[in-house]
C-alpha cells in the first residue's frame, strides 16, 4: 500500500516548476474557490494534453494523488518522478483493484485523489469522451465530493486561450451510479462549453 500522504517531491516541484508552468503556458483557471480545502474529494474532468494535471495542481495548495497509466511507471526515464510524487499506478489493460484500493484509501484518510474518468487522452473528433464509473463508485464509497473541471484550448507558448473552469462541487448521496456519472458528465462538458463562449 502507497504512503496516503503526499510526498516532498510533490511539493518541492510545485513549488519550483509550477511557477513556470504558468509563466510559459499563461493558463487562465477560474473557479478555484470551488475546490475544497479540506476533507475527500475526487477532481475530475476531460483529458486533452499530458499536462492536465498540471492546472489543477497550481490551482490548489492540497496536494493531489493522481491516477496515471502503468505504462509510465514502467518507463525508467519517468518512473522515479511518478511514483515520487505520489501518483496511483493504473493498468488499464483490466479492472485494477489494487489502484481502485489505493485511491479509496486516501479519500478515506480525508485526501485528494485526480483522475480523468474518459479514461484516456481525446484525441477524437469527439467533444468529450463516454465517462468509466470509477470516480462516481469511489466518491459513493467514501462520500467524496466531486470536483468537474472543463479544460479547454491550446498548449502552445503564453496560450491565448488555454482555460481550465472549475464547477460547484458535489456528493454522489441518494443518486444512483449512473445518474451521478451523467451529472458529472453533463458537468464538466457544461464547463467546457462555458470555457469556449468566453474565448
Amino acid at each position: 500500500m502507497m504512503n496516503k500522504k503526499v510526498p516532498f517531491l510533490y511539493y518541492f516541484g510545485r513549488a519550483i516548476l509550477g511557477p513556470i508552468f504558468k509563466w510559459y503556458y499563461h493558463p487562465t483557471i477560474i473557479g478555484k474557490e470551488n475546490i475544497p480545502k479540506s476533507g475527500p474529494i475526487l477532481i475530475v474532468g476531460n483529458h486533452k494534453h499530458l499536462y492536465d494535471q498540471c492546472l489543477t495542481i497550481v490551482a490548489t495548495k492540497r496536494g493531489i494523488h493522481y491516477m496515471a497509466k502503468r505504462e509510465y511507471f514502467d518507463d525508467k526515464k519517468v518512473a522515479w518522478f511518478f511514483k515520487g510524487t505520489g501518483c496511483i499506478s493504473v493498468n488499464r489493460s483490466h479492472k485494477d483493484d489494487n489502484a481502485t484500493s489505493q485511491a479509496l484509501a486516501v479519500l478515506k484518510d480525508a485526501g485528494a485523489v485526480g483522475l480523468f474518468p474518459e479514461g484516456t487522452r481525446n484525441k477524437t473528433k469527439q467533444f468529450l469522451l463516454p465517462f468509466k464509473f470509477g470516480a462516481v463508485s469511489m466518491a459513493s464509497k467514501t462520500d467524496a465530493y466531486l470536483v468537474p473541471f472543463g479544460i479547454t484550448g491550446d498548449y502552445k507558448f503564453r496560450s491565448k486561450n488555454l482555460t481550465i473552469r472549475y464547477g460547484k462541487p458535489f456528493q454522489v448521496k441518494n443518486m444512483s451510479l449512473e445518474e451521478a456519472n451523467n451529472k458529472l458528465y453533463n458537468e464538466v462538458e457544461k464547463l467546457m462549453k462555458e470555457n469556449l463562449q468566453e474565448n
